[in-house]
């Protein structure tokens, strides 16, 4: 079963936003092109900019040691980057590396902070984000933690599905590895199994999905938690 492709129509967090505030905060907005692999944010920098997705997706990286990587975080159009702003922090925390390329709305830190200020409406809701993200990152270290590699990746293939909006994306052995913080043989041999299982297909880093209930299946528990509390939070 081929998953269908879906048409990325906006940013789920500005969509939520009352008219007003949406076309205010968009006319001080540029829409752009992120391209994969691109850094948008380094640990212990300045933000210059915050990034509304519209499709693609963003990891956000922890670094250890200056070269150990693990993803504590994937951003698309259900977020935003630059959550920090929200806090009153100028620093971003973390690595923001364009994972899979899209579009996105880009609005500079001072104009964005203006409207912070200016609509109560934007700060209730992206506090209510920060809130989420702070669920979702906890939840992540559970899994890391707890979870066996193929359920960590099922749970990572389907997150990328929904931002992608696309059955099929581009991902080495290397990266995912480093993204689920495991050993190269350990993502050979779960990507192995679930195409083995018929639920992907993957060759020289190319995924397609063929079956999503199936991977749903095989995922942790963490992918349907972290869908919930994002509904409850932001819904």
């Amino acid at each position: 079963m081929t998953t269908p492709k879906r048409a990325a129509a906006t940013n789920r967090l500005l969509a939520g936003l009352p008219d007003p505030d949406r076309r205010r905060l968009l006319s001080r907005s540029s829409s752009i092109e992120l391209a994969t692999a691109e850094v948008l944010y380094e640990p212990g920098k300045r933000i210059h900019d915050v990034y509304f997705p519209i499709g693609g997706s963003v990891s956000l990286i922890t670094t250890l040691r200056g070269h150990d990587r693990l993803e504590v975080g994937l951003v698309g159009d259900e977020g935003m980057l630059g959550t920090s702003l929200v806090l009153g922090v100028t620093i971003a925390p973390s690595l923001a590396l364009v994972q899979d390329s899209g579009t996105a709305w880009r609005i500079d830190a001072a104009s964005f902070r203006e409207e912070l200020e200016r609509s109560v409406a934007l700060r209730v809701r992206l506090q209510r984000y920060v809130h989420v993200v702070m669920c979702q990152s906890a939840q992540t270290v559970a899994c890391t933690r707890f979870h066996v590699v193929e359920a960590r990746l099922a749970r990572w293939l389907l997150m990328t599905l929904d931002r992608a909006h696309s059955d099929h994306f581009h991902s080495t052995h290397e990266l995912l590895a480093s993204i689920l913080g495991v050993r190269r043989a350990g993502v050979t041999h779960a990507a192995g199994s679930l195409q083995q299982q018929k639920l992907i297909r993957y060759s020289r880093g190319e995924i397609t999905i063929l079956d999503r209930r199936g991977l749903e299946k095989s995922a942790c528990a963490c992918y349907v938690a972290n869908q919930d509390t994002y509904a409850r939070v932001m819904n």
